[in-house]
């Protein structure tokens, strides 16, 4: 399938600490659903395809790839925040658990 036109459009990646640090974990909850409502609705009002999951573009750095791997970076992306809340949730237990800390990666630090 042939490219389609120009390079995806620069992306500020670190944007989130342009933020003031003293947010509200509640306003930024609020604020990333609404986002996440927004763009998910835009997104299925693309009616999206199969073949479109095909169609190339180009990433700056990455080189060619695909709108499939696009949406899947995003749901890994996600899910990656999802394991880092999981990490900091399972941490406050490490003292509770005692000596089965030793079978629990999970209490362990990432490398």
């Amino acid at each position: 399938m042939a490219r389609e036109k120009g390079p995806f459009a620069a992306f500020y990646r670190t944007a989130q600490f342009a933020e003031p640090p003293d947010r509200e974990l509640v306003a930024l909850l609020a604020t990333f659903a609404q986002l996440r409502r927004t763009n998910l609705a835009a997104l299925v009002g693309m009616n999206l395809t199969a073949s479109d999951f095909k169609r190339k573009g180009v990433h700056p750095e990455l080189g060619e790839v695909t709108l499939g791997q696009l949406l899947a970076t995003w749901v890994v992306h996600d899910l990656d925040h999802v394991a880092q809340i999981a990490r900091t949730m399972a941490k406050a237990y490490s003292g509770a658990v005692g000596p089965w800390s030793a079978y629990l990666s999970i209490l362990r630090d990432r490398v």
